[in-house]
């Protein structure tokens, strides 16, 4: 089963960034459909974004025109590109591939 390890997280202003990846174990990044989701406390898990293995982004309408999936198949790395964040994208971030979670990793953001 494919490991998925997201970093990048942490506490930010609103307006800030931040860049969240998402490593995978196996060359899996460039031949399946990867996608970002989150979960706020106390609400359900939502999905945030998606790119698939021909480079087509889709993205949540909260997040659109603010977060960009890219990815690194060279790497198995997957990115989510956080601009002008507000606090109600504080939420635990997860990335997502076929049949496997990552572990997650907090985004806060408050002034």
């Amino acid at each position: 089963q494919v490991q998925l390890v997201e970093s990048g997280g942490g506490l930010v202003q609103p307006g800030g960034s931040l860049r969240l990846s998402c490593a995978a174990s196996g060359s899996i990044i460039s031949t399946n459909v990867m996608a970002w989701y989150r979960q706020a406390e106390g609400k359900q898990r939502e999905w945030v974004a998606a790119i698939t293995p021909g480079g087509n982004t889709n993205y949540a309408a909260s997040v659109k025109g603010r977060f960009t999936i890219s990815r690194d198949n060279a790497k198995n790395t997957v990115y989510l590109q956080m601009n002008t964040l507000k606090p109600e994208d504080t939420a635990v971030y997860y990335c997502k591939a076929p049949l496997s979670w990552g572990q997650g990793t907090q985004v806060t953001v408050s002034s």
